[in-house]
């Protein structure tokens, strides 16, 4: 009777308002997607492959360079391969930058759905800070998105915004999960966001994911941290912070803290933001005109030549399957005791 009743209980719980779709179980493991890149065949010009004055394919504005070379993110062949790793990799959804509508991301964002889906992924906007961002206009974005079959935002910087106006967004939308990128769990709670996510991994690294975690589970939110290999954005915007790669070490350091904080989900930042140096896209060490050495991931995990390019995808499968093999354990565990 006690377990007939809890279940009811959390029946209720996730049950939605009358007329509402709700949205779908909670992903396990997303990863941040980048779809602005452009070449001039595929788009007239490169796009953000020759950010800070680079002129690719030659010169690139990364420290890294991607196993394909530097791509279209138009390109279905390319937008074929990758959501098929990102399959392979336990990743459960994309998360596709998006700056507003109009933008050359909205554009590229129905075919991004249409090819997740044939790989069974899931895919979720982040909301951007573009120009003339407020609440207000995120509501619109919000079911413009929801017309697109998106049920998941997440909201990068809401921290400039009070948030009671967050909170009228977020109770006009009731169809929609949204999540705060922030560390604030009162703030998200006062914004009647349904969990928060931490993104920057070097601002919030893994020691603060046990205390993020328990203040947001106090408050009713989910809890999806943020976890990346590392940070290197010199050649992009000639930011001097690093975060080394430490041959995966920091990847693993911060995917196992945010099992041990019993994370509702896992955010990785990312799959291919290739500026900041945050990617497990493959990649490949080279040697380009300009002189530079492009870095790979030669010593990830003792993986070197071809088996490196892919060193990031395969640790993420591991941990992917670790993460669900958790969850699968706590949800046992919960059921037990309402018994």
């Amino acid at each position: 009777m006690r377990a007939a009743v809890a279940l009811c209980l959390l029946g209720a719980l996730v049950a939605p308002a009358a007329g509402a779709q709700p949205p779908p179980a909670l992903p396990r493991v997303s990863a941040f997607y980048y779809p602005w890149y452009g070449t001039p065949v595929a788009d007239g010009g490169y796009a953000h492959w020759q950010q800070n004055g680079h002129e690719p394919p030659w010169s690139i504005a990364s420290a890294f360079y991607p196993a394909r070379g530097p791509y279209s993110s138009s390109d279905r062949r390319v937008l074929e391969e990758q959501m098929r790793e990102l399959d392979r990799a336990g990743v459960d959804q994309v998360i596709a930058s998006w700056w507003g509508r109009g933008s050359p991301e909205d554009a590229r964002l129905q075919a991004l759905i249409e090819t997740a889906r044939r790989s069974s992924l899931e895919v979720a906007v982040h909301v951007e800070p573009y120009g003339g961002r407020t609440p207000a206009s995120v509501e619109g974005d919000a079911a413009y998105l929801a017309g697109l079959g998106i049920s998941e935002l997440y909201v990068y910087g809401p921290t400039d915004t009070p948030a009671e106006e967050w909170a009228a967004l977020n109770d006009g939308v009731p169809s929609m999960r949204i999540f705060a990128q922030t560390a604030l769990a009162g703030f998200a709670a006062a914004g009647h966001f349904d969990g928060l996510y931490t993104y920057d991994i070097l601002v919030f690294g893994g020691g603060r994911f046990g205390r993020l975690c328990l203040q947001a589970r106090r408050r009713g939110l989910r809890c999806a941290p943020s976890v990346g290999p590392g940070y290197d954005a010199s050649r992009a915007v000639g930011d001097a912070r690093l975060k080394p790669r430490r041959d995966g070490r920091t990847y693993d350091a911060m995917w196992s803290a945010a099992l041990h904080a019993r994370a509702d989900a896992v955010t990785i930042t990312s799959y291919n933001e290739w500026h900041e140096g945050t990617q497990i896209e493959p990649a490949r060490a080279t040697a380009l005109r300009d002189g530079r050495r492009y870095a790979g991931y030669d010593g990830a995990y003792g993986a070197r030549g071809r088996a490196a390019e892919s060193a990031y995808l395969d640790r993420t499968a591991y941990w992917s399957a670790r993460f669900a093999a958790g969850a699968s354990a706590n949800v046992h565990r919960g059921l037990l005791a309402l018994r």
